[in-house]
């Protein structure tokens, strides 16, 4: 069964399994960024790994976006088809890569660009 929206080329089941996987990507890289603030928090500074830390943060909080943005486009049934030429993204594709906003097509254009 397909929920009739953009996403009727993924079944019911298939979402699921992607929203699972995203919640729990999202869950996990949360966890991480905290864990990396606390220690921003606790750190002087004095030490060579500020910088490491703060790069660190920026790539988790850079993670935490991405995911909960695509929570969002699968809220809102925008999930699962290219940014670019609006083709169905398929299934194996995004369960590899959850975070696929282009088909494979548009992304062997835009990588060899």
């Amino acid at each position: 069964m397909t929920d009739g929206h953009t996403t009727s080329h993924l079944s019911s089941v298939q979402l699921h399994a992607l929203r699972q996987d995203l919640l729990e990507q999202l869950e996990q890289r949360s966890r991480h960024l905290d864990g990396l603030r606390v220690q921003e928090r606790e750190s002087s500074g004095a030490d060579g790994t500020w910088q490491e830390l703060v790069v660190s943060i920026t790539a988790a909080e850079r993670a935490v976006a991405e995911l909960s943005h695509a929570c969002e486009r699968l809220a809102t049934d925008a999930y699962g088809h290219c940014t670019h030429c609006q083709a169905p993204i398929p299934f194996e594709r995004l369960k590899v890569r959850p975070l696929a906003r282009t088909c494979i097509d548009c992304q062997r254009r835009h990588e060899a660009a």
